[in-house]
């Protein structure tokens, strides 16, 4: 895909085209696809709650002497902090066009990235993804309990290196943030900026990046579409009282105009996401 394509309406496309499963793009370099329920990876543990995660911290972790390694690879959590606009339910059903993001920008560099870093062995990984959004973007949230994927990169100081010293794992999450803190541990060394999905694509500096805010894209306009087709089901399993079914006899109008479901049911087709 060109820099000039529009990524968010690609993805668009493949959520519409392919029912809600989105599709993995691999342009070149190593990509795991985003592991299923029934089949968590070893690293995963398990028999704790899932769902959500909400930790802090105090003082940001330093040093490597508790780090996980696994086949050469030095294994990294991380996670893409998101907001939805206010009065979000008020302004149609484009989500993509009312999310906002948050990067942050590195030391010694002009770059914005996702806060992430290194999955200790005393912590699980969504512990090791939360800890690193509180001490680099300064953020607690929501954590979904399932990976957006799992990439293989460089780390930035051995981008030219053929050696495989410096070679990454990185499993990715996505964050519903809750509260910003106005102090956090790594404030000195990390700026936040929230930014919309088209300005955090043009942000991204290296294809993996890319493409896990392509997961999260994917992600969030599954689960709009899921929420809206559960609204309806509810509808559905509404009780009518019997004063209401002899309303509905006795009323000629009632019976012409269309149900309150086959309302709801055309408005929900009318959210497509148009390309």
């Amino acid at each position: 895909m060109g820099r000039d394509a529009d990524p968010v309406r690609e993805v668009n496309s493949q959520v519409v085209l392919k029912g809600m499963r989105g599709r993995f793009i691999k342009k070149g370099w190593v990509a795991i696809n985003s592991p299923k329920k029934d089949k968590r990876p070893s690293l995963f543990k398990e028999g704790r709650d899932q769902g959500y995660i909400i930790m802090s911290a105090l003082l940001a972790r330093t040093g490597r002497h508790r780090q996980r390694y696994v086949d050469q690879f030095r294994l990294v959590a991380g996670c893409i902090p998101y907001k939805l606009e206010k009065n979000v339910e008020d302004q149609g059903c484009d989500v993509e066009d009312r999310v906002l993001v948050l990067m942050i920008s590195t030391p010694k560099r002009d770059d914005l990235v996702f806060p992430k870093g290194g999955w200790e062995n005393d912590e699980t990984l969504d512990e090791a993804a939360c800890r690193e959004a509180i001490e680099e973007a300064g953020v607690k949230g929501i954590l979904d309990e399932n990976p957006l994927g799992v990439w293989e990169f460089r780390s930035k100081s051995s981008q030219n290196s053929c050696s495989l010293a410096g070679g990454c794992r990185g499993y990715m999450f996505a964050l519903q943030v809750t509260e910003e803190l106005d102090h956090w541990p790594g404030q000195a060394s990390y700026k936040r900026k929230w930014l919309t999905l088209h300005e955090a694509f043009e942000h991204c500096r290296y294809d993996w990046m890319r493409d896990a805010l392509k997961h999260f894209l994917t992600s969030l306009l599954r689960s709009k579409d899921l929420a809206r087709r559960a609204d309806l089901e509810e509808i559905h399993m509404i009780p009518v009282s019997d004063n209401e079914e002899e309303s509905a006899m006795l009323s000629p109008n009632y019976l012409a105009g269309p149900s309150v479901v086959q309302h709801l049911e055309e408005s929900s087709s009318k959210c497509v996401v148009q390309v």
